[in-house]
């Protein structure tokens, strides 16, 4: 189908150049998927969360997922469920070989083979800048915010760094090692982001080691950057987690985050 997206309210924002198609994300929530066609390049797709009211000035939530899921991967779909009764705009975008635009498996096994190669990481950071100056264009949100883990972590990190309008984000369950590819670049988009930022790491994660990501986390250039390590494999995020990551998000979006401290003294 091909027209233009609309709101709860049916207002049109969209140009006829995507196509469209009503859908539920993983948690029965109405979305709007979008494939974008590009000469010569391969397709974008990925979905939109649209709250009822006009989202002119807000900021929209992208949200980058990991490399065994698709756009709506846990826990996405919740998130964007709790940012647009908050009034946000979320935007999720299929990984390369994944999602609405498949190759091989979807998943880890098509991943893989994808990052090895030397574009991988210019080529997802221009889809991403493609989608959202489409989208910011036509709805008139304004500032960024982002949220991915894993997969959604390496390609976010480059993204992130490329950007001056990303306000928050929440990244993790990633970091460098010898046998994986774009280290160094990693560490050099890394050391250029320097938005308020809530990095989320699994203590027995089988992906990456606790070292790789903790060179990732130091490297980040942000004043208040949050490290939260938890027991468990690469998988095993507590909920609680997820709730304190849309709280720290909502609340740098909404300029009420305050950073107390406590001097602990002893005797």
């Amino acid at each position: 189908m091909k027209g233009k997206c609309q709101t709860q309210d049916s207002q049109e924002i969209m140009p006829a150049d995507i196509q469209w198609s009503d859908a539920k994300d993983s948690e029965h929530n109405a979305t709007r998927e979008f494939r974008i066609q590009r000469k010569a390049m391969r397709d974008i797709t990925g979905a939109l969360w649209l709250p009822k009211s006009s989202v002119e000035g807000k900021t929209l939530i992208c949200c980058g997922h990991g490399a065994s899921g698709d756009r709506y991967q846990t826990p996405i779909s919740h998130l964007a469920e709790r940012f647009v009764k908050a009034g946000l705009p979320v935007l999720s975008l299929d990984g390369p070989v994944h999602g609405l635009r498949k190759v091989g498996d979807g998943g880890r096994g098509a991943f893989f083979p994808e990052y090895q190669r030397d574009n991988s990481l210019v080529d997802m950071t221009n889809e991403w800048a493609h989608t959202v100056e489409l989208i910011k264009a036509e709805t008139g949100t304004g500032n960024l915010a982002y949220f991915g883990l894993s997969m959604g972590s390496l390609f976010g990190i480059p993204f992130i760094a490329s950007r001056t309008d990303v306000t928050v984000a929440a990244i993790g369950l990633m970091g460098v090692q010898p046998d994986f590819p774009h280290g160094e670049t990693l560490l050099e988009n890394a050391a250029q982001i320097k938005c308020p930022l809530l990095f989320l790491l699994q203590l027995e994660d089988e992906l990456f080691n606790r070292q790789g990501c903790l060179d990732v986390f130091d490297a980040f250039a942000s004043e208040d950057k949050r490290l939260h390590a938890n027991p468990g494999l690469h998988p095993e995020v507590p909920v609680e987690e997820i709730d304190f990551t849309f709280d720290f998000m909502l609340a740098h979006i909404n300029g009420t985050q305050t950073k107390k401290t406590v001097n602990i003294i002893s005797d």
